[in-house]
């Protein structure tokens, strides 16, 4: 169904000189298919780049809008879905779908990159001012080939239509988790307002013990960056080990996450000028 939500938003410095009632319209999908996609991750990252592609498809995303960019020196590819909005500024929701090390990578990160879709669909009911891009990027374990190959043959006009580049990595261990050390500030502080006013969880807890990610790639290339994700000091051992299997993600914080990151977007087509 289609749930409208009024809130009340401060001001940013992007726009609006005090705080306003915004309403924020996105489509609320059956946790049960966030679940169902969650579940279909593979142990082999080509299968699972073709999994995210079919995933894509089954939301409503199909060519031309759904495309593979490759990636050199890489059997693998980034898989782009683009949401067209009247304008051609860019908002960017990126996740690395390959994994490393042992289990069975459903935390870092198909529980990221298989969140794409489900974004994708409870976006496009709705008219948008920015294009958003969907992409699950190839090859972040191996240094980030598939963000840096991205970013790389963007012209420096096409890097200054991008507004935001928001990175989802690792999520549902915990409640939803901002990484506040390295991003744009005032993408942050949106985030955190937008959770305010929805009442969905957001702490802030950096997680650079973990390493850099595909948000790097980005803010190299003086692109705003916000990284969501859920790793605390307690749940950072799950990551490239055996315990990272699809029991460890718990279902409720994930759904949570999923809410807050889609009114977020909405909030951010809102908000951030197109220009």
């Amino acid at each position: 169904m289609t749930r409208l939500i009024l809130v009340i938003l401060l001001a940013l410095q992007w726009h609006f000189p005090q705080a306003f009632a915004q309403t924020l319209e996105i489509f609320e999908l059956d946790y049960n298919i966030l679940d169902t996609r969650l579940g279909k991750y593979a142990k082999k990252n080509r299968e699972r780049m073709t999994r995210l592609e079919e995933l894509f498809q089954d939301a409503g995303c199909t060519s031309p809008h759904l495309q593979k960019q490759p990636i050199r020196g890489s059997e693998l590819a980034n898989v782009i879905c683009a949401l067209p909005g009247s304008t051609d500024s860019l908002i960017i929701v990126g996740a690395h779908y390959d994994f490393a090390g042992d289990g069975q990578g459903v935390v870092d990160n198909w529980s990221g990159a298989s969140l794409l879709p489900s974004l994708y669909e409870s976006l496009r009911t709705h008219p948008r001012h920015h294009t958003y891009l969907f992409i699950g990027f190839g090859e972040e374990e191996t240094g980030f080939l598939g963000s840096q190959s991205y970013v790389r043959q963007l012209s420096k006009e096409q890097r200054l239509k991008i507004h935001a580049m928001v990175n989802l990595d690792s999520l549902g261990l915990s409640g939803t988790k901002v990484e506040m050390g390295r991003g744009d500030q005032n993408l942050i502080k949106l985030l955190s307002r937008v959770s305010k006013a929805t009442g969905l969880p957001l702490d802030g807890m950096n997680a650079d013990r973990v390493g850099d990610s595909d948000a790097n790639s980005f803010s190299r290339a003086k692109v705003p960056t916000v990284t969501i994700h859920s790793i605390t000091q307690d749940t950072l051992p799950i990551i490239h080990s055996r315990l990272d299997l699809l029991t460890a993600v718990k279902l409720n914080d994930y759904h949570d996450t999923f809410m807050l990151v889609a009114y977020y977007l909405a909030a951010l087509d809102e908000l951030v000028h197109t220009k």
